[in-house]
């Protein structure tokens, strides 16, 4: 007789560890080479972890909702033949799991040759993880991996993910352990701390949850020539960012399809053309709102623009001039910066850009020569799934 280990294989490139839910074998049952013996779950798919070789199950040495890393020892399989190498364990998805087949199948744990006596007698081969093949080193993907354990720990202090995402775990495949976080609170507590505003942390959190959609930036450069001659005629004269959002305005009016947000399987287009604007507060961004943009001519909008930056500043906006808006305009030219890929806020699916400007060569074709001109970086950051990248070209397009 001998005792032939199961081991936890390497269920794709991406995955360094898997929960354990069901065991589809009970303990003394036989079971024949590559049956499906043990049920786990990974971040991408529900699988099955078969037996090595055939036999019946002589233990288990796992418990049902615990995660184990690959390489893990997860039980014993007894059998009259010699013990076979743990490579030859395997995984084959769950007809139930929605995973990449190509994360699934495939890589196998590599073996030493240096035998280890289990508790039955007997001796198998000790299993060194394959975890070289993630797409990122494991010293940067700690707070990637994180066991329910883990997790829960995380929570109860009213920390998120993103917190821990420092951390080099030294679990396997980088994996974040307890240890490893206890360790970090420990560090902490000996660092200096200082409390983060109110205006601070909500900021965070949108930038969070925004960020939970895919988000892509597109841009194209925009002569500001014409809207400067424009603006020199006018009085009041509007700034660039009102001409932004004025020129924004009516694009979505006359599409508002791009401005609207994916709900499930529909697109809730918006009712109004309501445009929100960034402005820098103390320690913060607030988004002050002007509604129906499109119903109204730029110069009118000069004044209630700059009564709403005023209010920003002062963080005394009217309950009528926040929250509701479709898209939002961020100058980050005032700050010098020619380029940027702005996030829009979680109930948005645009923000437009405008950067700095700069006098740069043209092409003049008619006095075949370069001319000075004045422009400007155009950007326009959006939820990919509302948007691709021919509908936001030519959004910009419409724009300038």
């Amino acid at each position: 007789m001998s005792s032939t280990p199961i081991i936890m294989p390497q269920l794709g490139e991406s995955i360094a560890e898997a929960t354990v839910i069901d065991l589809l074998v009970a303990e003394g049952e036989p079971v024949s080479s590559g049956q499906d013996i043990i049920e786990v779950e990974t971040q991408k798919a529900t699988m099955n972890v078969t037996a090595p070789c055939a036999g019946f199950i002589d233990k288990y040495v796992v418990e049902i909702g615990d995660s184990y890393a690959v390489g893990d020892v997860l039980g014993q399989v007894r059998s009259e033949t010699e013990s076979v190498e743990p490579s030859e364990a395997s995984a084959e998805t769950n007809s139930s799991g929605d995973g990449d087949p190509s994360d699934t199948i495939g890589t196998q744990p590599s073996t030493t040759s240096k035998p280890q006596q289990t508790s039955g007698g007997g001796s198998f081969s000790v299993v060194k993880p394959t975890i070289k093949g993630l797409p990122v080193h494991a010293q940067f993907v700690g707070a990637h991996y994180m066991s329910p354990r883990m997790k829960a720990r995380m929570y109860e202090l009213g920390l998120r993910e993103a917190d821990l995402s420092g951390i080099a775990g030294s679990g396997a495949g980088g994996r974040l352990t307890i240890q490893d976080f206890e360790k970090f609170l420990t560090q902490l507590e000996q660092a200096r701390l200082t409390q983060a505003s109110s205006m601070r942390v909500a900021v965070a959190d949108a930038m969070r949850r925004s960020w939970t959609r895919p988000l892509a930036t597109v841009g194209r450069p925009m002569q500001l020539d014409a809207m400067l001659d424009h603006r020199a005629k006018l009085d009041p004269k509007p700034g660039p960012a009102l001409f932004a959002i004025r020129a924004l305005a009516i694009a979505l009016s006359e599409n508002s399809a791009v401005a609207g947000r994916l709900i499930g399987t529909k697109i809730a287009h918006p009712t109004s053309i309501d445009i929100g604007f960034a402005v820098e507060a103390d320690d913060g961004v607030l988004v002050p709102v002007i509604r129906d943009v499109d119903k109204k001519p730029v110069t009118s909008l000069v004044e209630t623009y700059n009564q709403l930056v005023v209010y920003a500043r002062q963080r005394k906006l009217p309950a009528n001039a926040t929250g509701g808006s479709i898209a939002t305009v961020t100058n980050f030219g005032t700050f010098g910066l020619t380029w940027a890929t702005p996030i829009p806020l979680p109930e948005q699916t645009l923000v437009l850009g405008l950067g700095a400007g700069k006098k740069a060569p043209f092409w003049d074709d008619e006095k075949g020569a370069f001319v000075p001109i004045t422009e400007s970086q155009l950007t326009l950051s959006f939820d990919h799934r509302v948007l691709d990248g021919g509908a936001a070209g030519r959004l910009l397009t419409r724009i300038n």
